[in-house]
């Protein structure tokens, strides 16, 4: 591969990792505690990465409306 498309790689993964960590750092302010250490039964982590899939599928349809109109 080219080290163009390296370098754009490279870019749009830290880019991701900032936002990982930013995030992180916002559950910990907002939450006072990480994921991992949170007061959550495994069927409440599920229910709340399937509400977190469901909001991603809803943006998902409306760009693809969007695309269409």
């Amino acid at each position: 591969m080219s080290d163009h498309y390296n370098e754009q790689r490279k870019s749009v993964n830290d880019r991701l990792i900032t936002e990982i960590k930013e995030r992180r750092n916002m559950g910990l302010k907002k939450y006072g505690v990480l994921l991992k250490d949170a007061p959550l039964s495994r069927k409440e982590l599920l229910q709340h990465a399937k509400e977190e899939a469901l909001d991603l599928a809803e943006y998902l349809q409306t760009l693809i409306d969007m695309e269409e109109s």
